[in-house]
């Protein structure tokens, strides 16, 4: 849904290159094997390259982080696991990839320089569904950032409700299964948004969470984007039928 993936057998053939680290300094904390953080890089980024974009030292595209993932058993397409992943690797500069600066100051923060440690130390920690609210809206933010395409400031909208879907479907009960699938659906039957902006995407988390009951809504006092307006009369009409 959101990434392609390489094959289990490339991935596989590599599962145990990065299987443990070795300690090249002394400190407090374990120390971190830097060539090991920077093989691993080279690695995907070797495997981004194809038809579409040429090999590029310093970036891995999500077809090689797909790689990455299958080699932590984790599915790259529809799994929110590697969403929160590349959140906590700091992926922030450019959509759909990751920077070698960004990969090695990620896998310091995570104290992870093998396969072994992210799924020993990292991978229990990605569940969404036990973050607190300020980090689950910088991470809801992060989703909306990350899955936009090349300079576009917005969401087509059918990636949007995939990614809807997969966020809240995936994180808990932080907004009623009915009050994000009504809301899909009322995108899917709309032919007046092809696009999703920020503040809209922003915009729904925070009016789930303040107008719990559709019947409290009050479009003369509200701030707003005139999308929830429309939304809220179409769900007040379907209701009186």
């Amino acid at each position: 849904m959101l990434f392609s993936g390489r094959s289990s057998k490339k991935s596989s053939r590599h599962s145990s290159r990065y299987g443990s680290s070795t300690s090249h300094h002394s400190s407090s904390l374990p120390s971190l094997n830097d060539s090991q953080i920077e093989s691993m890089f080279e690695e995907y980024a070797q495997a981004s390259a194809s038809e579409e974009f040429d090999y590029e030292p310093e970036v891995t595209r999500m077809e090689g982080f797909s790689v990455f993932c299958e080699q932590l058993d984790l599915d790259p397409c529809d799994d929110i696991r590697v969403l929160v992943l590349l959140w906590k690797l700091g992926a922030n500069s450019k959509p759909q990839l990751i920077t070698k600066k960004e990969w090695i100051s990620g896998c310091q923060t995570l104290r992870s320089d093998s396969l072994a440690k992210f799924r020993d130390v990292v991978i229990p920690t990605l569940d969404p569904g036990f973050m607190d609210n300020d980090n689950f809206k910088s991470f809801y933010k992060f989703c909306f950032q990350f899955n936009r395409e090349g300079t576009h400031k917005t969401l087509e909208k059918d990636m949007a409700i995939a990614l809807w879907k997969m966020v809240f479907s995936q994180t808990g009960e932080r907004v009623a299964k009915d009050r994000y699938e009504s809301f899909c659906d009322f995108l899917e039957e709309s032919s007046l948004h092809s696009r999703i902006t920020l503040d809209q995407w922003t915009s729904f988390w925070d009016f789930c969470q303040e107008c719990p009951d559709i019947n409290d809504y009050d479009e003369d006092t509200s701030a707003w984007p005139v999308l929830f307006d429309e939304y809220v009369e179409c769900i007040q009409q379907k209701q009186k039928k």
